[in-house]
């Protein structure tokens, strides 16, 4: 009986060109089909919850794939993980409904950002945040991005040369959090919305980052969100301190009701 299969992975995607598959580039999705067809003796084509740049992260990432193989789901991950490399691990596997999509079922995804303000670099951050030597005010970056909740045309915080059609016809999206909290010399922004544009959550952090620098005023941003112009906003962050965090499903889409 052919099973359809929803696993939640975390990676870090420093040694990655994102999650796609490429031509010409190792890339997350390859690196988990190889080891499913180690384990299943085929290669099974994987839907993922999102597309990730190179060197972006996940905390849980979720995939999901239909296959005959009967091997029970609590079983999975370690059978996968046997054919993994250390940086990609699958943390959980369970039966899904036929019609379930990884991506177009979701109906909120959350991303972390995370920024080291230190002028020291710490060994064990290195590729997992954005260090910034300069004094962060945190509590300026929260104001700011306070204004971003709620529903926006969010084509200031889009990359430039991506084009409204490459986002589905419309700029405007459902941010439902945004956050930023400071914890010792580390500073985090959490966002959850209902779909990003290209580099969204990277420019919004940027901005931020403008913001916690005193470069940028805390109330800028409604203004930056009614221009409707990248040129408004910050730069964008790099990719290294960016998180894929959760991924939401209702417990319909789940096949739980």
């Amino acid at each position: 009986m052919r099973r359809h299969i929803l696993l939640t992975i975390a990676f870090r995607g420093s040694a990655y060109h994102g999650f796609q598959v490429q031509s010409n580039a190792k890339t997350v999705a390859q690196t988990l089909q190889d080891a499913l067809e180690k384990l299943l003796g085929v290669r099974e084509e994987i839907k993922g919850c999102s597309r990730t740049d190179s060197g972006v992260h996940a905390v849980a990432y979720t995939v999901s794939f239909f296959t005959d193989a009967n091997i029970p789901c609590i079983k999975l991950p370690l059978a996968l993980n046997a054919h993994l490399p250390a940086d990609i691990r699958v943390c959980s596997a369970r039966e899904v409904p036929e019609e379930f999509h990884a991506r177009y079922s979701a109906k909120s995804k959350t991303y972390l950002y995370r920024i080291l303000n230190s002028p020291i670099e710490s060994p064990f951050e290195a590729g997992l945040s954005w260090r910034i030597n300069a004094p962060l005010d945190a509590d300026a970056m929260q104001k700011a991005a306070a204004a971003l909740v709620g529903q926006h045309d969010f084509a200031s915080f889009m990359s430039a040369g991506s084009t409204i059609e490459q986002q589905g016809g419309s700029t405007v999206r459902t941010v439902t959090e945004c956050a930023v909290t400071r914890h010792g010399d580390e500073i985090r922004i959490l966002i959850t919305a209902d779909g990003y544009l290209y580099n969204m959550v990277r420019i919004i952090a940027g901005t931020l980052a403008e913001v916690g620098a005193g470069r940028l005023s805390a109330t800028a941003l409604p203004g930056i969100v009614a221009a409707c112009d990248r040129s408004t906003a910050g730069p964008t962050a790099p990719a290294k301190g960016l998180f894929l965090y959760r991924v939401e499903y209702d417990a319909k889409a789940l096949g739980d009701e």
